[in-house]
């Protein structure tokens, strides 16, 4: 027991010192922030003196530094791998973790790694010239993964599944090889999302990509930093930034037609109803398992009522009792009792002035 007592201090007091960390982290990035002239160039702005483009880069920082915290993604003495593909996401995330392990009060390393998979065409020159121009440590990875998935994927598939696989897999190894603690994945609140409706259409299950997971070999922790951004934030970002892009159709193969109507139906939404996406998202933190219809996450065999001895009558005028016979013998009242309709509510009505809107009263309110 004061084993188990220990442990539980040790644990709080590790939960209290990643807390002060985090909250140092965002204050020292908003006290930066402050300190910055808005047409004085500064480190990671690539001279870049945009009013707009400032309050977007502080905007995404800030959004990537609350993922961080909110889901422990990083902690002192890791070193995380960043999977740059060579798209927006990557290089977007890149950049700003960059920025934040500049000036968090912890310490923790960044490395870029990319997957070079051989497809025709793929300008190979592109990510190592950037990165080292930019003083980036980085491992290029070479694997004719292209050649595998051309001979298993039948003809007119999409190549997007086998392809992702065999990525992840030579990633993740590669991960643990060097000693990397996180691995950082470029997905997006919007990323998140549409895998959230490709399931529930499709797929007949609830879930998404979670910002933080543990790999099924349980041999990497994968973090999500992007989560809490929106892709057209990301677009508009890597268009200021004017990031070296590698289109991510060289291989060929047909565009997954069910992620690519997701996406336009999200983006359709977003421009009619520019909170929505944001509030689909805070949905999926706020579950509520008692109320949907998983019986792996709530006991619905066991509910039972608790009801005590004080009556509630009906509220209203009469009651109508058909076949009274039938009620007596089930047990059931014959005459059940009833209570003038809210009394109240019908005071405030007549004392009520003419343009006075009176609230209609909870008869029967939902219990939870």
């Amino acid at each position: 027991m004061q084993q188990a007592t220990h442990e539980n201090t040790d644990r709080t007091s590790e939960q209290d010192n990643h807390q002060e960390i985090i909250e140092a982290l965002t204050m020292d990035l908003d006290n930066r922030q402050a300190e910055e002239a808005d047409d004085a160039p500064h480190d990671f702005d690539d001279g870049i003196k945009s009013a707009r483009f400032k309050k977007l880069q502080k905007k995404l920082r800030k959004e990537v530094s609350w993922a961080i915290r909110d889901f422990n993604m990083i902690e002192d003495g890791d070193v995380v791998m960043v999977c740059i593909s060579g798209g927006k996401d990557s290089f977007t995330l890149l950049d700003i973790l960059l920025f934040l392990k500049k000036i968090a009060p912890i310490h923790f390393d960044v490395v870029a790694v990319n997957l070079d998979q051989k497809q025709p065409g793929f300008p190979e020159e592109v990510l190592p010239k950037y990165l080292s121009e930019q003083g980036i440590a980085h491992y290029i990875l070479e694997k004719d993964t292209y050649s595998i998935v051309k001979s298993v994927v039948p003809e007119g598939k999409t190549y997007c599944s086998a392809c992702s696989r065999l990525r992840r897999g030579s990633l993740y190894g590669f991960a643990k090889q060097i000693g990397a603690t996180k691995v950082a994945l470029g997905h997006h609140r919007d990323d998140i999302l549409a895998t959230f409706f490709l399931n529930l259409f499709h797929g007949g299950s609830l879930k998404a990509m979670p910002p933080k997971l543990l790999s099924d070999d349980k041999q990497n922790i994968l973090i999500r930093p992007l989560a809490y951004v929106a892709e057209k934030d990301i677009i508009t970002y890597a268009r200021y930034k004017n990031f070296p892009i590698i289109p991510c159709n060289l291989c060929g193969s047909q565009e997954n037609l069910q992620r690519a109507m997701i996406n336009d139906m999200l983006r359709e939404w977003d421009q009619a109803h520019p909170k929505r996406l944001a509030s689909m998202f805070k949905a999926l933190q706020n579950v509520a398992p008692s109320q949907l219809a998983d019986r792996e996450l709530f006991d619905f065999e066991s509910l039972a009522t608790e009801r005590d001895d004080e009556l509630r009558l009906f509220e209203g005028d009469h009651i109508q009792v058909g076949v009274a016979d039938e009620l007596e013998q089930m047990g059931l009242p014959t005459a059940p009792a009833v209570q003038t309709f809210n009394p109240k509510f019908a005071q405030t009505a007549e004392k009520g002035a003419a343009n006075k809107t009176n609230k209609i009263p909870v008869i029967n309110p939902v219990l939870d």
